[in-house]
């Protein structure tokens, strides 16, 4: 197999697994796991995938996203140790923009129960989770329902956002860097949660450290327009310092 052929096939591989394993792809294409950490090495220069250790995952782009399932299954603990922090952060906000994703949908089931809120999500699976919660009142955003996030997104669910005021805005995305700032691959992704941060008084970024260092295709907020970064201890310390200096507490769990 010659080495284009095969670092094609290994970023195929990524994206359709999440995530490849050094040791598993040697032995499947029978050639030493050096040869295949050269391979990741390489595609990670291009910007196709994140090296980790004994591995690597897909980066998202414009011709790339992973779905629901996919994300329910990577950093899992990381994203329920985020999640659990920035329900902290809640203080005394009434009105909530809750954002797609799985580390939003986890945040959104550990809201409180001892007082009422109203939850805004363009999140079918995140608005399911919490419709049945006594004291949560739950709006989801109209729209077309993108089949992998199954979230609304297009100018029916930017209007209603345009209608509200919100009290804090908790939002996740594909990648996030000091130099561009949040990025998503898709531009009605990205509208929505521009609109939601154009509307909300408070911002909270929830994201674990893969997200770091990651540009999308489409810009949708600056790091400064935040008032915490919330992410788990992959991020190094040094690195945390660096977006503070841009405004954001960062908080890593």
């Amino acid at each position: 197999m010659r080495a284009e052929e095969r670092k094609h096939r290994i970023l195929v591989l990524a994206r359709q697994e999440g995530r490849v394993d050094v040791a598993k792809v040697a032995a499947d294409f029978g050639v030493a796991p050096e040869t295949i950490r050269r391979d990741l090495s390489e595609l990670q220069r291009h910007g196709l995938v994140r090296r980790t250790h004994g591995g690597a995952y897909p980066v998202e782009s414009a011709g790339f996203e992973t779905g629901l399932a996919q994300r329910v299954n990577r950093n899992v603990e990381n994203k329920q140790r985020i999640a659990a922090e920035a329900v902290k952060l809640l203080g005394d906000a009434e009105t909530l923009f809750i954002d797609e994703g799985y580390t939003p949908q986890i945040l959104a089931g550990l809201l409180p129960v001892d007082r009422p809120l109203t939850v805004v999500t363009a999140s079918l699976t995140t608005a399911a989770a919490v419709a049945d919660s006594a004291h949560l009142t739950v709006l989801l955003l109209g729209g077309r329902v993108r089949a992998r996030t199954l979230a609304t997104v297009g100018s029916w669910a930017c209007s209603m956002l345009g209608g509200f005021v919100i009290d804090l805005a908790y939002l996740g995305s594909n990648g996030i860097t000091r130099e561009q700032g949040l990025t998503t691959p898709d531009p009605v992704v990205a509208d929505v949660k521009a609109k939601a941060i154009e509307v909300s008084r408070r911002r909270v970024f929830m994201g674990d450290h893969s997200k770091f260092g990651v540009s999308s295709f489409c810009r949708f907020a600056q790091v400064s327009e935040f008032e915490a970064i919330v992410t788990d201890t992959g991020l190094p310390n040094a690195e945390a310092r660096r977006y503070s200096l841009l405004g954001p507490t960062v908080i890593r769990v």
